[in-house]
């Protein structure tokens, strides 16, 4: 199994299915190609059909975009959705929000794990984004995620795919100092822990590629 993935300072989409890999317990090697870079592209093709990435390759089989990515790997490991059908579908509900919405965040906050931008990408369509975020960490932590439900810090306790999909909002608040108050704020804090995201940030900030038009503010 390979998991072909850009940049981990500015990559996004690659994080995502890159913990749900971690998570499932496959063994996997890790292509790291680096973005807007002579050659890149081609290099990309070479895995993914779609010439971008993450792309996930299986004895053959050519799985692209993060979410079927992370569908393909909890075929393998049903453990990565909730076992309780009500949480799974809200988890899978959530998961798919974050995959097509909040692209005032995306654009004025793109993940640059290395830099840090406090205060800066702030408009109303952002922090509009912002509070959706906010309230869904905060509704799927009280009907899911506490200790007496579920017994773990996340979303639905344990660590799941809807965690994977929402690892880099987590690292772009770090960056731009944004700071949730109660569960929400508490969620934020147990995912920067988590010994994947450590990881993924420790690998980012060894990188040295830098993408100009993801270093929005200097």
């Amino acid at each position: 199994m390979k998991l072909i993935i850009g940049n981990k300072n500015y990559s996004s989409w690659s994080l995502r299915p890159w913990l749900a890999a971690r998570a499932s317990g496959q063994v996997f090697e890790e292509i790291r190609i680096p973005l807007f870079t002579e050659g890149s592209r081609e290099r990309i093709l070479q895995h993914s059909p779609s010439g971008k990435v993450p792309c996930l390759i299986d004895h053959g089989v050519a799985v692209w975009d993060s979410l079927a990515v992370c569908e393909y790997l909890a075929e393998k490991a049903p453990g990565l959705w909730p076992a309780d059908s009500a949480a799974r579908a809200v988890a899978r509900a959530i998961s798919a929000e974050m995959h097509s919405s909040f692209q005032d965040l995306r654009q004025a906050m793109p993940m640059n794990i290395r830099k840090d931008y406090t205060g800066k990408g702030h408009t109303p369509a952002v922090d509009a984004n912002i509070a959706r975020i906010e309230a869904i960490w905060n509704d799927c932590r009280a009907r899911f995620g506490t200790k007496a439900n579920a017994g773990g810090p996340y979303l639905f306790g344990a660590f799941s795919i809807a965690d994977a999909m929402y690892g880099p909002i987590c690292f772009r608040f770090k960056t731009y100092g944004v700071q949730p108050a109660g569960a929400a704020g508490e969620y934020l804090a147990a995912m920067l822990a988590h010994p994947a995201m450590q990881e993924w940030e420790a690998a980012a900030r060894a990188e040295s590629e830098s993408i100009p038009a993801e270093d929005l503010y200097g």
